[in-house]
């Protein structure tokens, strides 16, 4: 049984901790209502934030890809148009092996990543979800509706092999035109 200063102690504790809450919950919204918050795209965002969004990122995409079947992929031919979308949709924004983003995507908040590591964070399912979907006030768009499917599993294939491309297989694949 408690004695009456353990009780006291546990009730201050616990009034501590509401008090708390409240004063955070009434700071967070005098900031949010005030437009205190600076969202620009030239002002970095607390370092807390990206953690928390890069945390709720990474659990939805991997929650909504959990059912997304992986066709047979990797072929010479789908490797090929792979290299041709990412040339003409993704490089401008992701950069590529010895191939840095251009100043559009370099503008971007959050800045865009680089995908030469993509398949170590991300299974394939996952990369094809999130371009298809994209991702909300990232900049990532849609492509569901602007690529067909065979064109976004050839680009998640191409991605997945960039991580072993040198600057000039990279350059050579993606190179505007093929030689023969």
């Amino acid at each position: 049984m408690l004695s009456n200063r353990h009780r006291l102690i546990a009730r201050t504790a616990v009034l501590t901790l509401l008090a708390a809450g409240v004063a955070a919950g009434a700071a967070g919204l005098a900031m949010l209502y005030g437009g205190w918050y600076n969202i620009g795209a030239t002002a970095q965002h607390f370092p807390f934030i990206y953690t928390v969004l890069e945390e709720g990122m990474t659990r939805s995409v991997q929650n909504h890809a959990q059912d997304v079947k992986v066709p047979p992929w990797g072929g010479a031919q789908q490797l090929q148009r792979g290299a041709q979308v990412y040339r003409d949709h993704c490089l401008q924004c992701h950069g590529g092996p010895g191939v840095a983003q251009s100043t559009f995507g370099m503008s971007m908040q959050p800045i865009p990543g680089p995908l030469v590591d993509a398949t170590l964070r991300w299974q394939p399912r996952e990369l094809y979800w999130v371009t298809k979907n994209g991702i909300k006030m990232s900049g990532m768009p849609a492509w569901e509706y602007h690529l067909p499917d065979d064109d976004i599993w050839a680009v998640v294939a191409f991605v997945k092999t960039m991580s072993s491309m040198s600057a000039d297989d990279f350059r050579a694949a993606t190179a505007t035109e093929v030689a023969p």
